[in-house]
């Protein structure tokens, strides 16, 4: 028989505490969950409870009770080892979890800490003995649960005696903090990381300034940053790379060395400037391909349009030049104002200062804006054809070349007056002093050669032949621009208008018109100014001569047309014969049409000025029908468009004493001597008007004006008489006349009588008192009935502007079902 092995007491699993049935939430999904399986509930309510208490319920003293004693050294045991903390934790299986808001399930804990380890083995040996009372009384270990409530009150009043409270830990809260600080901690390393970059640009700038061939290296870092998805610094990096290739970026193009010419033997100098330079175009091609990426995001625009235009400006003879010449074109029409500005500025400084670049960025660029206009169909911005007048051109380009010298008859023509053969008889003597004039001759070639390098002078016939073209896209934009105006008014269908206007070009071209004029070829001349006698209301075609092109135009665009074609006829005066009678007929009817809000009185003045004023003889009968239409003009409009009539008014007479009978008061006027017995005022042309047989009774009113100068220089004109002379009488200008005044209406208010009242006048004995314009006296105003008719006058004026804009509408949507009708008719004839 062998000594017997002790039985080894093998433990049971962990258990979780007992809690109580009232601290137990039962959710509703739980009950619903339940009500809806009663099926399966089912099988609680048939359980044999006898047999389970049967087997449940122990004596006192039994071998279990060394097991429970075990487990509950344990328990204290781990209870020191948590630093004087007492965890219990509920098991997840035996526990409901809380669903929160987010859709997140967490358990719930009860946690009592802050007891000493004394009081935690007193309170569970009085616990023990308790449950050993409790079993020697009744001989049953295991706790009811009345046992149960009466314990945990009675650890809660005595943790609530010591100050403490049993708490609930919520997970959530501590695990949204802990994303707070993490988040927190990445904003940090992500500052400090951009705090590093700006301090390395920085760096990388100056060293690259200090020594750009030692340093180049460091220009692909600054690239890198400059693709930062920070915003912010990705600016700084384009701003910083910018500055960096203003510096050191050279005057001229770089070309890569060939395969041949890298498998030749090079100093270490040529390998040097070599990379550097293969270096800087990789760069810069990257930094570019960057920036025209950039062009396309809204944010960003206006940075790399800036980055553009700059490195254009600074450098235009440098790589990529035709690439960034075309982003500045393509923007040059944009809506933004800004973009806009700048690419028109950078073109208009390369325009100026031809010196940087020879003129052949000028001659591309102008090519670029024609096609632009092409493909737009001219619907661009002003601004965009604007850029021509900061154009310039020799005053001989179009003047022929001199013919040089031929040398066979310069040498004939010497052989024949002899002195070749006395030349030949004294060259040994001079032999010496013949090749020293060679030597000094080829010596000042060589410096003049030296001298056109050094100074960037260009060859003369390059020049006139880079102007040449430039000149000729100038002019094929502007006839591109005259001729689709002239078809967008004579199309029947109508024409889109884009977001510039009808059509926006025609002001700038016609200005460029007037400005180029004397560098137009003849050739052109006589498509110009029909072209022009279209546009200003007259008709080129002899077989319609009632067509009408000019309707789609304001007044102020016809009189510029009337201007334009008044300056081509001055600069080509020798070689040009075309009757203006046109455009005189033209400018008497304008003056009628002219509406002081609507049209531009600077206009209208130059026009005055030009075609009127300026030393030329005019016919009689016109020249009274213009003093005539212009006194009526000056009695309708503003102090300023009066004050520009009456000077052309007074000009006229001065020049013409014949029409100084306009200012008789003869029973009849100047009847007897017109060929046309009575005065037409609404007649279009000026000779058929018979401006003489009727007197400028308008000077009288004119007298009278509210504004002082207009009054004075009225009865002025009125005191003039046939015995004065013809001598011209030096005078403002119309344009000059029209701006003075304009700038005094700002500050000019018209002086009113006052007059007091009086306490011994009887009453109806005394008229009321009068103004200086002389209309009645009112001291009141309403300004509520003023503000009223104001308000009726602009709703009314809107109104009809709205009509019309309605009617043009209409006929278009006309003009497209007949279109359709038509197309609908030659469809069936086409099927039949």
């Amino acid at each position: 028989m062998g000594n017997k092995k002790k039985s080894k007491i093998v433990l049971p699993p962990e258990l979780p505490p007992d809690v109580p049935e009232d601290e137990v939430d039962v959710s509703d999904e739980d009950l619903d969950f339940v009500k809806q399986n009663r099926e399966y509930a089912g099988l609680l309510s048939k359980l044999d409870t006898q047999s389970i208490n049967r087997h449940v319920k122990r004596v006192a003293g039994a071998k279990e009770d060394e097991l429970e004693d075990e487990y509950a050294k344990r328990l204290r045991k781990k209870s020191l080892a948590t630093n004087f903390t007492v965890q219990h934790e509920v098991d997840p299986v035996d526990a409901l979890p809380v669903k929160t808001l987010d859709g997140e399930l967490h358990y719930r804990t009860v946690v009592s800490t802050g007891r000493k380890p004394s009081e935690i083995a007193r309170s569970e040996d009085e616990t023990v003995g308790e449950n050993e009372d409790v079993g020697r009384d009744n001989g049953i270990v295991k706790l009811t649960k009345a046992e149960k409530r009466a314990k945990f009150k009675k650890l809660r009043k005595e943790a609530k005696k010591q100050g403490k409270e049993v708490t609930d830990i919520d997970e959530a809260p501590q695990s949204s903090q802990a994303e707070v600080l993490a988040e927190v901690e990445k904003d940090l390393s992500v500052e400090e990381a951009n705090e590093k970059k700006k301090f390395r640009l920085a760096e990388i700038g100056t060293s690259m300034l200090m020594d750009p061939e030692g340093n180049i290296k460091n220009l692909k870092e600054m690239l890198q940053i400059c693709k930062d998805s920070d915003q912010d610094l990705m600016i700084l990096g384009l701003k910083s790379m910018l500055a960096v290739f203003k510096d050191i970026i050279p005057g001229n193009r770089i070309r890569l060395p060939t395969d041949k010419e890298l498998a030749m033997v090079v100093s270490k100098d040529v390998k040097k400037t070599r990379f550097y330079e293969s270096t800087l175009l990789t760069v810069y091609k990257a930094y570019l391909q960057k920036l025209m990426s950039l062009v396309k995001v809204p944010g960003l625009k206006h940075v790399a349009i800036r980055c553009t235009c700059t490195l254009l400006e600074a450098n235009p003879r440098f790589n990529f030049r035709d690439n960034l010449l075309r982003v500045v074109i393509q923007n040059i029409s944009s809506t933004d104002n800004v973009i806009r500005k700048l690419c028109c500025n950078t073109i208009k400084s390369l325009f100026t200062n031809e010196g940087k670049h020879g003129g052949e960025v000028t001659v591309e660029a102008v090519q670029l804006i024609a096609d632009l206009v092409k493909d737009h169909d001219c619907n661009l911005h002003p601004d965009s054809i604007e850029v021509f007048l900061s154009l310039s051109f020799d005053e001989d380009l179009r003047k022929p070349e001199s013919a040089k010298p031929d040398k066979k008859k310069m040498k004939k023509k010497f052989y024949k007056t002899g002195r070749r053969n006395e030349e030949i008889k004294q060259l040994p003597a001079n032999e010496r002093k013949k090749n020293k004039q060679e030597l000094a001759s080829k010596t000042r070639e060589e410096v003049k050669a030296d001298f056109m390098a050094a100074s960037l002078a260009q060859d003369v016939m390059e020049k006139r032949k880079i102007q040449s073209e430039t000149l000729s896209s100038v002019f094929r934009t502007y006839f591109r621009i005259l001729k689709h105006t002239m078809h967008q008014g004579s199309d029947d269908n109508g024409s889109y208008v884009g977001p510039f206007g009808d059509h926006p070009l025609l002001a700038p071209c016609l200005n460029g018109i007037g400005k180029f004029s004397h560098l137009i070829d003849m050739d052109f001349m006589a498509d110009l100014m029909n072209y022009l006698r279209r546009l200003a209301g007259g008709s080129s075609d002899t077989k319609n001569p009632s067509e009408n092109v000019s309707s789609h135009l304001t007044v102020s665009e016809r009189l510029r047309c009337c201007i334009v074609a008044f300056k081509v006829m001055k600069s080509n005066l020798d070689a040009l014969n075309v009757d203006l009678q046109d455009f005189y007929i033209q400018l008497y009817n304008l003056i009628l049409e002219y509406r002081p809000g609507r049209d531009q009185g600077e206009i209208l003045a130059e026009a005055l000025k030009i075609m009127l004023c300026d030393d030329r003889q005019h016919d009689m009968q016109r020249a009274a029908a213009f003093i005539k239409r212009l006194a009526s003009f000056s009695l309708c409009f503003g102090a300023a468009e009066s004050m520009a009539a009456l000077v052309t008014l007074k000009h006229l007479l001065q020049k013409n004493v014949k029409c100084r009978d306009l200012l008789e008061n003869d029973p009849g006027g100047g009847s007897l001597s017109g060929s046309i017995s009575k005065y037409q005022p609404y007649a279009t042309d000026p000779n058929l008007s018979g401006a003489f047989a009727t007197v400028l009774w308008e000077l009288s009113l004119l007298s009278k004006h509210y504004h002082p100068t207009v009054s004075t220089i009225a009865s002025g004109i009125s005191t003039l008489s046939n015995t004065q002379d013809q001598v011209y009488r030096a005078h403002v200008s119309p344009q000059q006349a029209f701006m003075d005044m304009s700038l005094d209406k700002e500050t000019f208010t018209p002086k009113t009588v006052s007059i007091k009242a009086s306490s011994k006048r009887k009453r109806g004995t005394q008229p009321p008192p009068t103004t200086a314009f002389g209309g009645a006296y009112d001291p009141v105003v309403d300004e509520n009935v003023v503000k009223t008719k104001l308000t009726e006058h602009f709703t009314l004026v809107h109104d009809m502007e709205e009509n019309e804009r309605l009617r043009r509408e209409l006929e278009r949507t006309k003009l497209g079902l007949q279109l359709h009708k038509q197309y609908k008719k030659q469809k069936k004839q086409k099927t039949r």
